[in-house]
């Protein structure tokens, strides 16, 4: 039996080999030089950018590190946010897996519904979850004040943040395990319920552990966009501080541009330390179910016993989101919100087309170019990672994720601080704000990428090399279509969170590149709420139609392969 010290040697041994390997691979040299370089350039200056304005004031100055560090205020808002975050993560983890399982694994009736309905609550900034929640159980509440008599309802704090941000952020857990199960070889659980196991055994067994990798990095990415959230803290906060809030209270209220950008950086704290859990957990399993062997079609559960309680709560979650989407446009349609008799008007669609065209067109021409960039660099790396060794690997996947960890008036500000000057003039262009959104972005589908390569065994892409195919045919050709689902994953989360970013582009957007969330967030400083709702329609309405060109261009030409 081989002890673990071998296996150690004979692992560091293969390592030294494939890196050797990559010196008669000239292509796959320059590619990974290439990504790194992008991600010092545009992942880690701008941050270094922020790390050194927090320490410097025309010389070290310490004084404002000493003061934030000693601060209560601090403390409880490092607190707050880890709590939020880590409640929101569960919650939205749960009932993503739900909903993904119930899609993809069983017979439940309405699954393109059910599917459009996860999906809805990331076609809008997630701020628009928090202005629904005040308008129908607020104070002027439709459902607490108009019909059932409650007044002075307070819905702000941590209470009502774990509901809209769960309710905004868990079709990030749906989209990941989707695709993850989706690519898990179901032959496995056929053939443990083939020899007797019952449902729930073949669930607990052998489902469950396969897509721990997925359920690990949903908590994650959800833990970390939950802490980093700004917008509904903003709203529905109150006495609530998160380290968000009190990063943009510092910044852009009190012009301390030093303990701002303090506070905002400690969220990289748990961030990192998540991030690391996470790594170190998957790093230590195997994962592989797809071998590259012919298997039959999934056995979808059809049992009532399964089939009932899944649905009764897909359709709870389905009619919440609902409600809170339709509450949006009913507050797009009426010329007055919170009276007993509301009158209907299109005015402020009418005014939203002719005072916010040049806004709407220049957020869906800035995303159109973000995403197929932010998509295929992360398929690039996570292949890079999963498949190739190479010096640097660890830095390319601990920078990757930066930009999407750190808070996202930190990433503007540190864009600002770092492209402000020669050689690196960005500032005022298209391109800086094409920078956030790609860097910004890139995580999830690096994430989801490499999630659904562990499900593939190296043999099937060797076997390509072996017949002579280059590193990029093998890429390509093999990898890249199995890859199809998280190349999906990483399609409508680019896009989307490009269209609906706020926190990060707010302080680069400029009088020729302006985007239609900052302009959203400006009526509701304003509270013209209605004006503010026909904009999230037509934002809504434009991912929407972006769904589905993403879906037949990558999605049907597979389907019409397997066919």
């Amino acid at each position: 039996m081989p002890t673990d010290n071998s296996l150690s040697e004979l692992r560091r041994h293969e390592i030294i080999n494939q890196r050797k390997q990559l010196l008669h691979q000239p292509g796959v040299i320059l590619v990974t030089t290439i990504i790194i370089l992008i991600l010092i350039v545009f992942s880690i200056y701008p941050l270094i950018e922020v790390f050194i304005k927090t320490i410097w004031n025309n010389g070290l100055d310490f004084s404002a590190a000493k003061q934030t560090l000693s601060s209560k205020y601090f403390w409880q808002a490092f607190i707050n946010s880890v709590l939020l975050g880590a409640f929101v993560a569960i919650i939205s983890t749960i009932v993503g897996y739900i909903f993904a399982f119930s899609v993809t694994r069983t017979d439940i009736p309405g699954k393109k519904f059910f599917h459009l309905i996860a999906m809805l609550p990331i076609v809008s900034p997630p701020f628009v979850m928090a202005l629904a929640m005040i308008s129908l159980f607020g104070r002027s509440g439709l459902i607490t004040k108009n019909l059932l008599g409650i007044r002075n309802a307070n819905v702000y704090g941590m209470h009502g943040l774990i509901v809209v941000q769960s309710l905004a952020m868990f079709p990030l857990a749906y989209l990941n395990i989707k695709g993850i199960l989706e690519s898990t070889n179901t032959a496995v659980e056929d053939a443990a319920q083939s020899m007797g196991a019952s449902r729930g055994k073949v669930f607990t067994s052998v489902t469950l552990p396969l897509s721990m990798p997925a359920i690990f990095s949903s908590l994650l990415i959800v833990f970390i966009k939950s802490i980093s959230d700004f917008g509904n803290p903003q709203l529905l906060g109150g006495d609530f501080t998160t380290l968000s809030t009190q990063a943009y209270l510092q910044i852009n209220g009190m012009h301390n541009l030093q303990s701002g950008s303090l506070i905002a950086l400690s969220i990289l704290l748990p961030s990192v330390i998540a991030y690391l859990i996470q790594k170190y957990w998957v790093s230590k399993k195997s994962f592989v179910s797809v071998t590259g062997k012919p298997t039959a079609g999934a056995q979808l559960i059809s049992e009532k016993h399964i089939i009932v309680p899944l649905f009764i709560i897909c359709c709870l979650v389905t009619a919440t989101v609902l409600l809170f989407y339709l509450t949006l446009i009913l507050i797009s349609i009426v010329k007055t919100w919170g009276v007993k008799t509301m009158e209907f008007t299109f005015k402020h669609y009418i005014y939203a087309f002719q005072h916010g065209g040049s806004y709407i067109r220049g957020s869906l021409i800035l995303s159109l170019i973000a995403t197929p960039i932010t998509a295929f660099m992360g398929m690039a790396i996570s292949y890079l990672v999963i498949r190739k060794n190479f010096y640097g690997k660890k830095f390319v996947e601990f920078s990757s994720i930066l930009a999407f960890a750190v808070p996202g008036i930190v990433l503007g500000i540190g864009y600002i601080l770092a492209f402000n000057k020669k050689p690196l003039l960005l500032t005022g262009t298209s391109i800086i704000i094409v920078a956030v959104m790609v860097f910004r972005n890139m995580s999830v589908g690096i994430e989801a990428g490499t999630n659904s390569l562990r499900q593939v065994d190296n043999s099937i892409e060797e076997a390509s090399s072996n017949l002579g195919a280059s590193t990029f045919k093998t890429f390509t050709s093999i990898s890249l279509p199995m890859m199809r689902s998280a190349l999906y994953t990483s399609l409508v989360n680019s896009f989307v969170r490009s269209m609906t970013s706020i926190s990060a582009v707010i302080f680069i957007v400029s009088v020729h590149w302006n985007l239609l969330t900052v302009v959203i967030m400006s009526e509701v400083e304003a509270s013209k709420f209605g004006v503010a709702g026909a904009y999230c329609v037509i934002l809504m309405a434009i991912v929407l139609i972006a769904f589905a060109v993403m879906d037949v261009l990558v999605n049907r030409p597979g389907r019409k392969k397997e066919e």
